[in-house]
């Protein structure tokens, strides 16, 4: 019997023997997958109309300059150019704080629901957590303050995290299943910053955060680009319930799955920068599947992901390709024919 795709999802999650792997489609074409995806973000990068300066502003503030070439842009300036200066006692008097603006936030979310059906329903911050104070502040000063100045970094970064926790109860009350992170972390070759600074300053705040959304009933997806295995197991012990490796060429997939395989859940695209982009149908298909036999299991904790890259010299072939071949995946993965 054909369970519910919400429940499929869930499986996989909680290793509890899936009939096949579930599939999320994430720039388009959402409703050939189990999951859906509402974004909670006002601004959200790629979202707004460029203005006569060709930049469109997140509610934070910060603005990204569109290229035209699909992507969401560069950031233009910081928009803090210099911390906020505590005022009194009080360190984040000084930090404007988005409205929650929760009537219009979520005003689409009926007709959302609607389009479900018995699909997983996904909350996006979108762009969330470090990502936002390095385009709040730009990179080179997000970089020195976490040793120039810890307390003014401490207290934009916390009130970062505290405006995303209310989203979270948003999403919590509207009826979602999980809330998904996006945050980068990794380069192509290594973390931004090391192991233990990003233990110091980082893993504390989210393991709280991870601790409050489960305490809403909310899974915890997070998406990090490049290569950061280093604190892969980090991000498990605090409780990432989906962790989305976004580059497996960059990322030592077979170490990772020797140390978290049966016990973790990820969710893996295809390449982006090789084999989605140059590689035939097939090849498609081998990849997906050496993927999985790295990192799932029949019982579950492997989630298929698809996106559309037409920016990066994805054909349509290739687009459909990848979904078809994590279609083809199923309990145990081995006895899949190939894509042709």
């Amino acid at each position: 019997m054909t369970v519910a795709r919400q429940k499929l999802v869930e499986q996989a999650i909680g290793f509890e023997r899936p009939e096949r792997v579930p599939v999320v489609f994430w720039n388009r074409d959402q409703e050939e997958g189990d999951i859906m995806l509402y974004h909670l973000a006002l601004g959200a990068p790629g979202d707004g109309t460029p203005n006569a300066w060709n930049w469109s502003e997140n509610e934070w503030g910060y603005r990204l300059e569109s290229l035209g070439d699909g992507t969401m842009g560069h950031p233009v300036a910081p928009f803090y150019s210099e911390l906020p200066e505590p005022v009194g006692r009080v360190p984040s008097r000084g930090i404007r704080i988005p409205a929650l603006r929760e009537t219009e936030r979520m005003s689409a979310v009926p007709a959302f629901l609607k389009t479900c059906g018995d699909r997983y329903r996904l909350a996006s911050l979108d762009l969330s957590g470090f990502t936002v104070y390095t385009l709040l502040r730009g990179f080179e000063n997000a970089m020195a303050d976490f040793l120039d100045n810890p307390e003014g970094f401490a207290a934009l970064m916390d009130r970062i995290i505290a405006f995303e926790c209310e989203l979270m109860k948003l999403a919590a009350r509207a009826g979602f299943h999980g809330i998904h992170f996006a945050d980068d972390w990794g380069t192509q070759t290594g973390l931004m910053i090391s192991p233990e600074l990003w233990r110091r300053l980082f893993k504390p705040r989210y393991a709280r955060q991870f601790a409050y959304a489960h305490s809403l009933g909310l899974h915890t997806w997070y998406h990090c680009c490049g290569a950061f295995d280093a604190i892969m197991h980090d991000f498990h012990e605090i409780g990432a319930d989906v962790i989305n490796i976004s580059q497996p060429n960059v990322v030592g997939v077979a170490e990772v799955g020797r140390q978290l395989r049966g016990r973790q859940c990820f969710m893996l695209p295809i390449s982006y920068q090789t084999v989605s982009i140059r590689g035939t149908p097939k090849e498609i298909y081998t990849e997906a599947q050496r993927l999985y036999d790295l990192l799932g299991t029949a019982t579950g904790g492997f989630i298929g992901y698809v996106e559309e890259y037409s920016v990066m010299g994805m054909s349509a072939e290739n687009y459909h390709a990848c979904g078809e071949a994590f279609r083809r995946l199923g309990g145990g993965g081995s006895n899949c024919a190939p894509v042709v």
